[in-house]
């Protein structure tokens, strides 16, 4: 595909024509993951996360500068709320990232998130795959303002952030069952507004209680990203965690139970897909719904009735194969 060599190559317009197909679902889409998948596994993926209001995006605004001055390459991945009006991201990429956005070095990308409740949109990790592939040494992927259970992030970083700000009541509540336990750093972010030396003593007693791998302790620091103070130990805190991983096998380890979890979530979006579809086609399962509906039978038992007769999968098998062909 020539998209993908001239991306390759360094064309940043072939990149983000590319970006787009996965986004759309186009059915190129597994050739595309197919040919980049050589090219991929050299950047460093860092997750930024946290509440609305939390300052994210300027995290995100100032590590990249920081990454730039050393003269890595960025990726980045802009999670923002679907327009009820167009469907697509409410946020643009020119308004959060000024600074950068003509900056070469620097690829920004706002992904709406179309009704995924993870805090991510479902292509982000092949959006992810494409950057790797373009040659960025770092991709900041900053998800939507999220709360206790929308942590799809783990699934896309090798690093994650959680950042928080005083002033919001519900901030230890917002991410204690979630969010707190996939930090790897907690960001401390507004630390000069009222309120942040008591957050910051929450989240130490909180942590007292975190059972996990001693071979890292979760650091917390305090920041001003609107005035850049403290993002530059944040980014070192980030390269301690990192070069822990690296050492310890760890970081191979994540990526690999990631890529795991991908090829299952793959699978299962795919086969749920064609069995619906092949539900309404085959009228011995079609009549199964509509003994559901009419209480003849409860779904429970439906379902190992489908799931223990030979027949029905033979039928469906052979649906799929015929549909392939065709």
């Amino acid at each position: 595909m020539k998209l993908v060599e001239k991306m390759l190559s360094g064309d940043t317009s072939s990149l983000a024509r590319l970006i787009s197909l996965v986004e759309m679902g186009s059915k190129e889409v597994p050739d595309i993951m197919k040919l980049i998948y050589p090219h991929t596994g050299k950047a460093y993926r860092i997750g930024i996360t946290g509440p609305p209001g939390a300052g994210k995006s300027t995290l995100v605004d100032k590590l990249t500068a920081l990454m730039r001055c050393q003269g890595a390459e960025v990726g980045i991945i802009a999670a923002d709320p679907t327009s009820p009006f167009t469907g697509g991201a409410v946020l643009g990429d020119r308004i959060r990232m000024q600074q950068h956005y003509l900056d070469e070095g620097v690829f920004i990308r706002s992904m709406a998130t179309r009704g995924s409740l993870g805090g991510l949109p479902e292509t982000t990790a092949g959006v992810s795959k494409l950057l790797d592939a373009s040659g960025k040494d770092f991709i900041l992927v900053e998800t939507v303002g999220v709360g206790q259970t929308e942590i799809d992030i783990i699934r896309n970083a090798d690093t994650v952030i959680v950042t928080l700000a005083p002033g919001f009541g519900d901030a230890v509540q917002t991410m204690k069952a979630g969010l707190f336990e996939i930090a790897d750093i907690f960001a401390i972010n507004k630390a000069d507004l009222p309120g942040a030396d008591n957050l910051v003593t929450d989240i130490q007693a909180m942590l007292m209680l975190r059972t996990g791998d001693s071979r890292w302790k979760v650091p917390m620091v305090k920041t001003q990203a609107v005035s850049d103070v403290g993002t530059e130990e944040l980014y070192q805190q980030i390269e301690k965690h990192r070069q822990m991983l690296t050492e310890t096998g760890e970081l191979e380890r994540e990526r690999q139970q990631q890529l795991y979890d991908e090829f299952i979530g793959l699978v299962q979006r795919k086969i749920t897909k064609d069995l619906k579809m092949f539900i309404q086609q085959d009228t011995e399962l079609s009549s199964y719904v509509s003994k559901i509906e009419s209480k003849e039978i409860d779904p429970y038992s439906a379902a190992e009735e489908i799931l223990n007769s030979p027949s029905l999968w033979t039928s469906w098998c052979f649906g799929l194969a015929r549909s392939k062909e065709t």
